[in-house]
Parts: structure tokens; sequence; C-alpha cells
């Protein structure tokens, strides 16, 4: 019987309830993402994250840590990353003596972000950070802004290639988004349906480019939930068109597919029609995606707490069982293979370990 996982789903505390433990136990759930409400300090989420283990080894412990804004642990030792948009910038300036600026001191500071990044990050027990953002930066866009590192896809495949080579230092993998592109339209795809009207020919020469160029180095790539009316109707995410006609067959990627988020408001409308969390989570499986996500369902405040992330185990389920929605192999191999396979250093001697603190001075 083939086996697949693709749920990555979230937990409302800071520790494991009997009910989380339940769902993580469910065959079809592959892994969580972590958000600030699962943060305390470090000594409680290196605890979170090997009670995690302890249900299932295999499973996927994910966050988005990118540096700026979007960086969930930020306290008790872990490094304030940088926005990206400020290795663009650094790219740009002139050369100065003791200063770090210019294209190599960049790049260099790229490397050096991934590698602290990736490195706390496995210190405490995450695997993986759904980092680069690769989107352009248009100065339009209300939700990117300064996590894109520049407007120009040569620098931004650069400054990403570099950041990524540091995840790899550290033994993380490493998460391109949002394929292929949010940067062009202003829309939030978290609040609302972003539509790109431009043709197929100016995004793949410009948005989409640093996908070709990285994909010898990038291990997964999470789709936009937004519309580009000229070449399907659907959203990137739930594209047939996009996830293997372009994506794989056209630009050569051969690594993991997740959909953002199935809660934002971009996920929740296919083809005209309000759907549910189950219907969309097919719709994506089905267009290529090897993992789909659903967030923020679980927070305890909320009204009917985890009940969607209940329904969505039990809808995916039927599903399955009705031949709506098919396991596969290769989808679980992807999966598997973005799991760290290299010996963690724990926090302590990260501290003290030389290519570590090097790396810090490339960052301060």
């Amino acid at each position: 019987m083939t086996f697949h996982a693709p749920l990555i789903i979230d937990i409302a505390g800071l520790t494991l309830t009997s009910v989380d433990r339940q769902r993580l136990m469910h065959p079809l759930v592959g892994g969580l993402i972590l958000f600030a409400r699962n943060w305390q300090n470090r000594a409680q989420l290196t605890t979170l994250c090997r009670s995690i283990k302890k249900v299932r080894s295999d499973l996927l412990i994910c966050v988005d840590h990118e540096g700026g804004h979007v960086q969930r642990f930020k306290t008790d030792g872990f490094t304030h990353l940088p926005p990206m948009r400020a290795l663009g910038e650094m790219w740009m300036a002139p050369p100065k003596a003791n200063s770090h600026a210019g294209p190599m001191d960049a790049t260099n500071a790229a490397s050096a972000c991934g590698y602290v990044l990736g490195a706390e990050l496995r210190a405490c027990g995450v695997d993986l950070s759904f980092t680069p953002v690769l989107d352009l930066d248009y100065g339009e866009s209300s939700v990117i802004g300064s996590r894109s590192f520049a407007r120009d896809p040569r620098v931004v495949s650069l400054l990403a290639k570099s950041l990524m080579h540091g995840l790899l230092q550290s033994g993380m993998a490493n998460c391109g988004k949002h394929f292929p592109g949010h940067g062009f339209v202003k829309a939030d795809s978290h609040t609302d349906i972003p539509v790109d009207k431009r043709s197929l020919k100016a995004i793949l020469a410009d948005d989409a480019a640093p996908y070709r160029w990285l994909n010898t180095v990038m291990t997964s790539v999470m789709p936009a939930h937004v519309i580009y009316s000229k070449v399907d109707a659907r959203p990137a995410g739930f594209s047939s068109i996009w996830l293997n006609d372009i994506l794989r067959s056209q630009l050569g990627f051969g690594g993991a597919i997740f959909s953002d988020d199935l809660s934002m408001a971009g996920a929740r409308v296919i083809d005209g029609q309000q759907v549910s969390y189950t219907h969309a989570a097919v719709v994506a499986l089905a267009a290529g995606c090897d993992m789909v996500l659903l967030c923020n369902q679980s927070i305890a405040d909320s009204e009917g707490a985890g009940r969607a992330v209940d329904e969505l185990i039990a809808g995916l389920t039927e599903s399955q069982l009705k031949g709506q929605w098919q396991a596969s192999d290769a989808s679980e191999a992807r999966r598997r293979a973005l799991l760290p396979n290299t010996p963690v250093l724990e926090w302590d001697s990260l501290m003290v370990q030389g290519a570590y603190m090097q790396a810090l001075d490339w960052i301060s």
C-alpha cells in the first residue's frame, strides 16, 4: 500500500495535548508548522520539538522564519536576522573600507544569514524554515515588501542561492516562495484573491526566472495563491499548468511542492466557487502539490478550535477512499528528503563554534 502523508497542520500552545498527539499520529499528517504562539523560550521549544518527534520521528517540523518582521523566534538568544531587502541594499551599496557593501559582501552575508538561521533552528529541533522569498520587489505589494531581496531577478537568485548555501551548511533544506511570483500584485492573498494579468512570457522572463536558475539547489517550492489570468483561471497552487507543465517540466524543478496555507482567502475560492478545506486540499494535491498546509485553525481561544483540522483529516481520508485523490510514493519521498540527515549541534556548542561566530560577524 502506498504511504503518503501530505498534511501539514498546527497546534495551539506551548506543549502537545492528547488531541494534538492523536492528530499527529494520523497517517495522513506529515508534519506541523510552528508560530510565535508556540514559543516561550529555547528550552520550551526544544522540549516541544522532542515531544513531537517522540510521536513520530518522521514528522517534518516547519516554521516561517525568514528574517526581518517574519521571524517567529526572536528572544532568548535567537539572532535578529535582517530583512532580505537589507541584503539587496548591501549588494547595491558601493564598497567601502571596513564595512560590508557590494555584491561579494552581500553574498557572503546571505550565506551567513542562512547558516545562522538554520543552525539556531536545528539546535532547538526545527527541521525546515519556509525561506527564501524569491518574489521580486516592485514596491507595490502589501505583503511582500522588505521580505524580497531586490527587483532584479539576477540579484534575487544569487542572494537566494547564497542563503541556500548557508542553510545547506547547517543541514537544513530550503523553500523558494511564492511561485511564480507574488511581488507584482498589490493585494494580500491572506485576505484577497490577487489577479496578475501579465502574459506567461513576461512572468517567465522576470518573476519566475529564479526558479529556473535555482532548480539544482532548491529543495522545495511554495506556490502563490495568485491567479495569473492569462495562463489559468485557478491560483498557481491549484493549477496543474503552473505546477506540472511549467514548474516541473519547463523549469526543471524536481523537489517538493507545498501549498500555501489553505485558510488564506486566496485558497478559498476555486473556479469561482467557495470551497471547503478538503476540496481545496484535493484540488491542490491533484494539481501537483506534494503537501498542503492548514494553519491557525487550532488556536486555543478561537471558536471551534481545531475543528477545521479534524474535518480536513476526515475529509481527506474519505476522499482517498473514494478515489478522489491518490497517495503518491514520489510525493512521500520528496517530503522525507526534507528531513535533516546530518548531526546537529546543541545550542551551547553552537554558540562557540567558529563557523557560527564568523557568520555572526557578517550579520552584525
